[in-house]
């Protein structure tokens, strides 16, 4: 049985396909397409014209691929940006005449939950208190666990779209700015950190998104080039990305290699969140997952 699964993204619209035969399962086709659901619009929760013309033509992109494999079912996925959008009904009806499937629209709770069981696709069973951490567009998820259980877990609007469009940030970023995000962020998430020191968690591990890029920069790869399932990135390899990213301005980003251009812009606000969780918490080790909530629908499906 092949499978499709969309995550409909704030930035991006992610395809999977996969091959299922019990419990086994092979992926065959990973892709994105972006869409900018977090654009201006998004202070006013509204997805505007031109963010639903571009995820019509993201999902007419990916019917094409989806018919060259020749898929079973697909499962479409909608979270931040369009549950909190005021014009979502009529948004996601256009979106569904395009892929004749239905658009789920998932709480944070339910994203968190997903990206909690992708996670565990890709480690099988996680042996130490951890904390796992998928940074959106819309919203941020961490996510507490030891071994196969959720401990704690939450979804907050902090989402690094929602930050670029309420701040003016300079560029490069100031020292005040950075001073500033880290206060909002550690007031932001501070049951998850409280959480976390309770727990002595040492381990961050971080989904997709901005650890992707922060992997591709560290080991000099174009964006997509390198798969991984997980792959471990020391504090000092951080800092290295952390400090460059913070001194750089937008157009030497894009000269970067391993720079993804949907993250030109967000991937500042994200490593400031990432140190402030690394330096509130005492994180000694950060583990980076090219797996997320696409794959914990995969795990779900997997476990049926």
């Amino acid at each position: 049985m092949r499978i499709a699964v969309i995550d409909l993204g704030t930035n991006t619209c992610n395809l999977l396909i996969a091959e299922m035969n019990g419990v086994n399962y092979k992926l065959l086709h990973q892709s994105k397409e972006m869409v900018k659901l977090g654009d201006g619009k998004i202070r006013d929760n509204q997805i505007s014209d031109e963010a639903n013309l571009r995820t019509k033509a993201a999902f007419i992109s990916h019917k094409k691929v989806m018919e060259t494999f020749g898929v079973d079912e697909i499962k479409v996925f909608a979270t931040s940006a369009v549950r909190t959008a005021d014009n979502k009904a009529e948004f996601v009806a256009e979106i569904e005449k395009i892929c004749a499937c239905s658009v789920e629209i998932i709480s944070g709770e339910r994203e968190a939950e997903l990206i909690f069981k992708g996670v565990l696709l890709a480690f099988g069973k996680i042996e130490f208190p951890s904390v796992i951490l998928d940074i959106g567009g819309g919203s941020n998820e961490l996510i507490l666990t030891h071994m196969e259980t959720i401990l704690w877990k939450e979804s907050r609007p902090t989402g690094m779209s929602r930050i670029i469009n309420s701040l003016d940030l300079s560029d490069p970023v100031s020292d005040e700015q950075i001073k500033e995000l880290q206060k909002f962020f550690a007031e932001e998430h501070h049951s998850a950190i409280q959480n976390c020191k309770e727990k002595k968690v040492a381990t961050l591990i971080g989904c997709s998104g901005a650890f992707d890029t922060i992997a591709d920069m560290i080991d000099e790869v174009n964006p997509g080039e390198k798969q991984r399932v997980t792959q471990v990135v020391s504090l000092e390899e951080f800092y290295d990305v952390y400090k460059k990213l913070l001194q750089s301005t937008r157009d030497e980003r894009l000269q970067m290699k391993g720079m993804d251009y949907v993250r030109v812009d967000l991937i500042v606000p994200a490593v400031i969140l990432i140190e402030t969780l690394i330096s509130s918490i005492g994180i000694k080790q950060i583990i980076q997952t090219d797996f997320a909530l696409r794959e914990g629908v995969l795990y779900e499906m997997l476990a049926k």
